[in-house]
């Protein structure tokens, strides 16, 4: 690929998977969006400087729940899980997610833990948007939490 930054979008049908996309295209960053099933060899053949694991109206402690191949995590570059796809990291590192009480829908406020270049420029107490019926009760060994809702 001719691409200086090529990120591979895995999708496992959020609604938001075109917006992040387009986002990731207006700072200039050449992306495509693929199904969560797209093959570790096609991964591969894409060379992605980075991926991400979008978001999905499952839970991954179903029994029929889409799943990555777990060598993605060995391919020695960056990998962003958003609602769905931070839940399918948690559990493959040994994290718990379980069922919220109830679904939570619509705005609410970032709490920046820790600084991270992911979030430069985000202001803490920032209005983000939330759609989850689950959420992360344990991280994984050697994850750390960097912001929070």
């Amino acid at each position: 690929m001719l691409h200086q930054q090529n990120i591979l979008i895995l999708d496992f049908g959020s609604q938001y998977t075109q917006l992040i996309a387009r986002r990731i295209r207006e700072s200039k960053v050449y992306c495509e969006i693929h199904t969560h099933s797209f093959s570790i060899e096609k991964i591969k053949e894409q060379n992605p400087t980075g991926i991400i694991l979008s978001g999905g109206p499952m839970s991954v402690y179903e029994d029929d729940s889409p799943k990555v191949n777990p060598e993605i995590f060995n391919l020695g570059i960056p990998i962003l899980g958003i609602c769905y796809g931070l839940q399918l990291i948690t559990t493959n590192f040994g994290g718990k997610v379980e069922a919220a009480k109830s679904r939570e829908y619509g705005k609410a406020n970032i709490e920046l833990v820790d600084d991270d270049v992911l979030l430069m420029g985000v202001n803490d107490g920032s209005v983000i948007w939330m759609s989850h019926g689950d959420y992360v009760t344990d991280m994984p060994n050697g994850f750390t939490v960097t912001a929070k809702t």
